[in-house]
């Protein structure tokens, strides 16, 4: 009785938004439509870099107006991730010439616990998409059951901010990469950059400002490096691009 009761309300819901659709006048469609072409759908890159100064990867993130923008990240609520997520991956896959933001390389995106155990749907581009999954996401056995599910389907996995935290290490063995802060190395040194590598991941400098702090990377046995010294984050906007299903 619950699954014919879902399933009428399912149609109910399609009939009225199809009701909706056919309420609005053309002409408004036509001047929405207008509006939404020539706003700016924003999105962050950062290159990932080899030691030789080669990109292999592009880190995107969040750039929009509205009121994820009035705050920093740390201080968003769950929803706020979801939404910034959504916006990140609906303007990079969810438009047309995806390779104007990949350039034929992996696309790494912060993904919040709902894309995880598949409440919401992740872009079936598992060439270009890596998931990165921030410390704030709670690591349970829905979590590990999903991200399982995701590897098994070629998708790769990356750990920010390495710092050996519980959640972190439950992950560590289904990680592609992991990124550490330069800045954090002085105090962590060999014994975190040890267990990052545990399970070969690949590890990523982050952070890196300097000549030195790059140095003290390499020196450490860093194969990728991100931060400004090698490139400041840029803004791409995606309007232009033809949205598709």
């Amino acid at each position: 009785m619950v699954r014919v009761k879902d399933d009428l309300d399912d149609a109910a819901l399609r009939r009225l938004a199809a009701a909706v659709d056919d309420a609005i006048p053309g002409a408004l469609r036509t001047q929405w439509e207008a509006h939404v072409s020539a706003s700016p759908v924003l999105v962050g890159r950062q290159g990932i870099f080899t030691a030789s100064g080669q990109p292999v990867a592009y880190e995107l993130s969040y750039r929009g107006d509205g009121a994820l923008s009035g705050a920093s990240a740390g201080s968003w609520s769950a929803q706020q991730h979801e939404r910034a997520t959504a916006h990140v991956l609906s303007a990079t896959f969810g438009r047309a010439d995806l390779e104007s933001v990949a350039n034929g390389r992996l696309l790494f995106v912060r993904c919040t616990r709902a894309y995880l155990v598949g409440d919401l749907a992740v872009p079936r581009r598992p060439d270009r998409l890596v998931l990165v999954v921030p410390d704030t996401v709670p690591i349970d056995a829905d979590v590990l059951a999903g991200v399982r599910r995701l590897r098994a389907e070629g998708y790769r996995f990356a750990l920010p901010a390495f710092v050996s935290s519980a959640a972190q290490r439950r992950l560590l063995p289904h990680a592609d990469y992991v990124k550490v802060d330069v800045r954090d190395l002085d105090v962590e040194g060999h014994p975190v950059v040890t267990l990052a590598r545990s399970y070969g991941a690949s590890l990523v400098a982050e952070y890196v400002e300097t000549p030195e702090a790059m140095a003290h990377a390499r020196d450490l046995g860093f194969t990728l490096f991100q931060g400004n010294l090698l490139e400041r984050a840029g803004v791409l906007d995606r309007a232009s691009a033809q949205i598709v299903d």
